[in-house]
């Protein structure tokens, strides 16, 4: 039974072009990036290179650029480094967030930092204004903002140029969680005011276990991770050359695409919803799903029977991968912080169908047949 996998906010497939190149590295360029041989000088040329083609796709400068492990790293980095080396005595930020933000406040909180919630619209937004409330408050001391350009479950996207230009204004720093975002859609970081940037690269059809963080180049920082000297002293331990390579192929394929990706996976995701409201009256969906969306994304809420209770379940076993919400909550019985905080569908059991650039409209198709199968629907509700 051939597969169809919708879930690609949790990971993507990995690109076979990104693939010949990672091998290519590891076959060719067996050297620590440290050593200062001919195989070290020519694996450090490999890192340098990756590192510019980033920097130049993203608009910035390759010393602003460091390797990580992943987007919850990078997160970390930017909000520990943020409490240790920049003073930062109160973070804003919202409920949700990625637990890789979140878990990293409330640890915050506990060292005595002061932790602000904004608040959110009815639809998933940011309330704006309350945030600059939240930058304008008296003695607060220096504050940093993070807040993710796209959220992960429901895919509302922020407005990082009103959002930086707020921080700028109030001498606050600005951490933009970027990893459902990178390689999807362009993002200005100079423009928007970003002082801090996390992206991870099986988000855009790169490999797992790298990602990166883009640090301002005013924003001066001691190292994350003690050890050597690697990225500029901020991050000891040897260099994931072919990890590196890769993340630096699979973003520059999707930048390439990009434009052409956005048209296609719009439009998938735009079929979807026609299909669904044509085959259930009752369907509804969580987020803003068809303004200031993501157009990966897509979160619907089936009322709670007896056969959406087992949804997911059932979908797996029919050969459709999809989620409940976050990949990073996957058995918990907890349920979505994100539809929890929202209580935008109460009583309706949601789940999360995400889209890539290998889906076709004829696996949407497929779908919508399986959950009529599912649900038990026949026919178009009147």
């Amino acid at each position: 039974m051939k597969r169809v996998y919708f879930d690609n906010a949790a990971t993507t497939p990995l690109d076979v072009v990104v693939l010949k190149e990672m091998v290519r590295v590891m076959e060719t360029l067996p050297g620590n990036p440290s050593s200062i041989y001919l195989e070290g000088r020519q694996a450090k040329t490999l890192v340098e290179k990756s590192r510019k083609t980033i920097a130049n796709l993203l608009g910035v400068a390759p010393g602003e650029i460091f390797f990580t492990s992943s987007g919850t790293e990078s997160d970390n980095m930017a909000i520990r480094c943020s409490i240790d080396d920049l003073d930062v005595k109160h973070i804003i930020t919202s409920r949700i967030e990625h637990h890789a933000v979140l878990h990293s406040v409330d640890y915050c909180g506990q060292l005595g930092i002061k932790i602000s919630y904004v608040n959110l619209l009815p639809n998933g937004h940011v309330d704006m204004i309350h945030l600059e409330e939240l930058l304008s408050q008296e003695n607060a001391g220096k504050t940093l903002v993070t807040l993710m350009h796209a959220n992960n479950e429901i895919g509302n996207l922020l407005d990082i140029d009103a959002t930086g230009e707020l921080c700028a204004a109030h001498g606050a720093y600005f951490h933009c969680d970027t990893v459902q975002t990178i390689g999807h859609l362009p993002i200005d970081v100079k423009k928007s005011k970003i002082h801090f940037l996390s992206a991870s690269a099986h988000k855009f059809n790169g490999p797992k276990g790298v990602g990166f963080v883009f640090i301002d180049e005013s924003v001066k920082l001691k190292p994350f991770i003690h050890g050597g000297a690697q990225e500029r002293n901020m991050r000891g331990g040897t260099e994931n050359t072919y990890g590196i390579a890769g993340i630096s192929k699979a973003l520059e394929i999707a930048y390439a695409e990009m434009d052409e990706q956005h048209k296609q996976i719009q439009g998938i995701k735009d079929y979807m919803i026609t299909a669904l409201r044509g085959n259930f009256s009752d369907i509804s969906f969580n987020g803003d799903c068809e303004g200031r969306c993501l157009y990966t994304v897509l979160n619907v809420a089936f009322p709670t029977t007896e056969a959406s209770d087992m949804l997911l379940f059932n979908l797996d076993i029919e050969g459709i991968s999809a989620s409940g919400g976050s990949a990073c909550s996957s058995g918990s019985d907890q349920g979505s912080h994100v539809l929890n905080e929202l209580k935008q569908n109460e009583g309706y059991s949601s789940v999360r169908f995400s889209f890539g650039k290998y889906n076709t409209i004829e696996e949407v198709d497929i779908v919508i047949a399986k959950l009529k199968e599912i649900m038990k629907i026949d026919k178009v509700h009147a």
